[in-house]
């Protein structure tokens, strides 16, 4: 009888609340957003072949080495993150299990996190073999937005399931919102694909894909798609302020990052595309994905408010 006690105490004593399992699915977001920007660093920087060999940097070096310049230390240290990202989600994933009441379909969500960022790493392997096909470079960044939107959905689940559901929110207003996924969608690949397009300097090595000026176009309209779904939503959010007013708070920090996305468009434009600043436009597109995921998905699965 004791033995089963003290069995049961220990289990107990593993057990995570829902809080804090929210706060490992937060810091996961994190996590994935950053590999996000140091794979993009790589890529902008011309770093992909810096290191020639996987794991280890070189044949007979497992480290990067200074004679090679600065390309093999932008690549490792990508590794680096990206070795912190899989351990990260490896935590989110047994966290999830270890969760108390938490749905099986989130912690089946929670596992899929790890697995796809965990898949990455032979996706970089089989990139570097192929000395960097273009279309790999590509699929290794909508990997990555892929599992960063699932991490969000991961992230919100954990918040619905620490403080319960909300009110649900009219049909037509989440029609809206699936029509501002499918655009944010369209515009992050529009976005990669004129990214993998640009020249870049230090990218010389990096064979692009298309013109740069057709995908711009093409970006540029997909923009225009995703804001007049924001504005649809975001005009709902207004008139119905008093009755969510949590999504008005989230059309407004949109509308910022937006804003800041954009002035950094323009900017790299007219500046003949310095790569800090590209990188820079990257790695707050994929924060725009993320928060747009996370809008939306609200929509369909609200959470209750914060108790007064």
């Amino acid at each position: 009888m004791n033995t089963a006690s003290e069995a049961l105490s220990r289990g107990r004593a593993l057990e995570l609340t829902p809080e804090r399992f929210r706060r490992v699915a937060a810091w996961a977001v994190g996590w994935l957003i950053l590999i996000i920007a140091t794979g993009a660093t790589v890529r902008l920087t011309g770093s992909g072949l810096g290191c020639r060999h996987w794991p280890g940097c070189q044949t007979n070096d497992f480290f990067p080495q200074s004679a090679r310049g600065y390309h093999p230390y932008v690549e490792f240290g990508n590794r680096v993150v990206a070795s912190l990202t899989v351990l990260t989600t490896l935590v989110l994933a047994v966290a999830s299990l270890r969760t108390r009441a938490l749905p099986t379909s989130v912690k089946g969500v929670a596992w899929l996190v790890f697995a796809g960022t965990l898949a990455q790493a032979p996706l970089g392997a089989i990139t570097i073999h192929y000395d960097l096909n273009p279309w790999l470079v590509l699929t290794h960044l909508l990997v990555s937005l892929v599992v960063l939107g699932l991490s969000v959905i991961v992230l919100l689940e954990a918040a619905r399931h620490a403080r319960g559901g909300g009110e649900a929110l009219p049909a037509g207003v989440r029609a809206t919102g699936a029509l501002l996924v499918a655009a944010v969608c369209a515009l992050v690949v529009t976005g990669t694909l004129a990214t993998a397009a640009g020249p870049h300097p230090g990218s010389t090595m990096v064979r692009r894909i298309g013109s740069f000026q057709p995908s711009v176009a093409i970006h540029v309209r997909a923009t225009a798609a995703f804001g007049i779904a924001f504005l649809l939503l975001a005009a709902w959010a207004w008139r119905e302020r008093a009755r969510a007013p949590w999504l008005l708070r989230g059309c407004a920090g949109l509308l910022l990052l937006l804003g800041v996305q954009m002035a950094i468009g323009e900017t790299q434009y007219r500046t003949g595309l310095p790569w800090w600043l590209v990188l820079i436009h990257v790695t707050i597109a994929a924060c725009v994905f993320a928060w747009t995921v996370g809008l939306v998905a609200r929509l369909w699965r609200p959470v209750a408010r914060n108790p007064d």
